[in-house]
């Protein structure tokens, strides 16, 4: 595929950093030098100084040619006039980065399609939704729900206590035949390799398992592990920012109690003028002090939010410190997200590297509705919706000739989801979820074409 990206930023940088592993033809165009420079020494694609709004610097990229033209500039007019420009002038598809998510909301009703953007990003809005599912799945460290639920992805440790450590998938599965979770990959404690597992694949006590669960499942993984998927009510936000923001705005809605901390006194004006459902504390939230004057231990969650990757995990270690029982940071450093087990929180959210998934999708073959990268594993989640000419089509599972470095999780069939195993039909229209390492997503991709 040839893909522009408008904006070398966190988003685009990582968005090229992440195409240009999979031999994609990336142009990425920025006004600022540094950025550039950076990228075009890092990585191989092609870098283009000038501004993305200018018909001239589109039509040198070959505009016209390009499958894909993605905007994830700082500013949402530039986005979204980048992507109106390269509808005209022939691009095939264009996704903006927009920070005002009414636009979402009123996709339809404005018709964005019309005038040439098909899909809209918010990466805060992506952000603020992510940590919501976090704390609906408390006991887990890492989440993902597709269609509204139907099958949702965890992720957790195994304990000692966890009943089939010791044990094979297979001799768990005879032990627990009713269950509603399938793992799909491993990732065994202090290493960084990624395993898909498979019928003789056994769990050990610390392997970080992520696991596909149906209705009811998350539930049975709990009570079979031990974990306590712990009610939420009391949420202590840290930071003002348009996620904090977002994210004290839809928790209010939802009768959670708020308490949101902004250092900088005029935001925390506007802030409580916005929210007069949420007490607003203008202070600064990496005071102990202050933390425990607004009784912190009292919090169910911790959500630090700032524009500082250290300040939010240090906050975050504070309130575990005081036995709060869920902890959410916010980190843009990768390396601190790869360490997120170590470090002792219980979930990192990363805002660039979900605005990218959102978008990789986008690049797969197939017809791809929802993808997602695992945290810390270098595996892929993807939904495919199933064709009628998809060489899956009409098999049952174990028929199908499928990689062994990927596994069907599940499979949703008329808003309904399945744990499905090897005697499971798919059909067409079936949304099936799968899990691979990157070196099986190319002969995946071609059961769904």
């Amino acid at each position: 595929m040839k893909i522009i990206i408008a904006g070398a930023g966190e988003v685009g940088f990582h968005l090229a950093k992440l195409l240009s592993y999979e031999s994609q033809e990336i142009t990425l165009i920025d006004t600022k030098k540094d950025s550039l420079l950076y990228a075009d020494t890092h990585l191989d694609i092609k870098v283009v100084k000038g501004d993305a709004t200018s018909i001239s610097i589109l039509k040198d990229s070959r505009v016209s040619e390009s499958d894909l033209v993605i905007a994830v500039t700082s500013s949402e007019t530039t986005n979204i006039t980048v992507c109106v420009l390269a509808k005209q002038l022939g691009a095939k598809r264009t996704i903006a980065r927009i920070s005002n998510t009414e636009f979402i909301s009123h996709k339809e009703e404005v018709g964005f399609t019309k005038f040439g953007i098909d899909e809209l990003i918010s990466p805060e809005s992506i952000a603020a939704s992510e940590i919501r599912l976090s704390l609906d799945q408390s006991a887990f460290n890492d989440s993902y729900a597709f269609d509204d639920g139907a099958l949702t992805m965890v992720g957790l440790s195994l304990p000692r206590t966890a009943n089939f450590v010791g044990k094979t998938v297979k001799e768990a599965a005879q032990i627990f035949p009713e269950i509603h979770f399938v793992p799909i990959a491993i990732q065994r404690f202090g290493t960084q390799y990624t395993i898909i597992p498979r019928g003789d694949t056994q769990f050990r006590e610390g392997d970080n398992v992520v696991f596909i669960t149906s209705e009811g499942g998350a539930e049975e993984l709990c009570s079979i592990t031990g974990k306590t998927n712990t009610e939420i009510k009391n949420v202590m936000i840290l930071g003002g920012s348009k996620i904090g923001y977002k994210t004290a705005r839809d928790l209010c809605q939802s009768k959670f109690k708020i308490k949101l901390i902004e250092k900088d006194k005029e935001r925390a004006f506007e802030l409580a003028d916005e929210l007069p459902k949420v007490l607003v504390i203008n202070s600064d939230g990496r005071n102990v002090d202050l933390l425990e004057e607004e009784n912190i231990k009292d919090m169910d969650a911790f959500i630090a939010v700032t524009g500082n990757s250290e300040t939010n995990i240090m906050s975050c270690l504070v309130a575990k410190s005081k036995n709060v029982k869920k902890t959410i940071a916010l980190v843009e450093n990768m390396d601190y997200f790869e360490l997120s087990q170590s470090i002792g929180i219980d979930t990192l959210i990363n805002k660039k590297l979900l605005a990218a998934n959102n978008i990789f999708r986008y690049v797969r073959k197939g017809e791809v509705v929802a993808m997602t990268k695992l945290n810390n594993m270098n595996a892929e989640l993807l939904e495919f919706k199933v064709k009628s000419s998809s060489l899956i089509c009409n098999k049952q599972i174990k028929d199908v000739d499928f990689p062994r470095s990927a596994i069907i999780g599940g499979v949703i069939r008329q808003d309904k989801g399945y744990t499905a195993l090897g005697g499971f039909k798919v059909q067409e229209g079936d949304r099936v979820v799968v899990c691979g390492l990157p070196r099986s997503i190319k002969q995946v991709e071609k059961l769904f074409l």
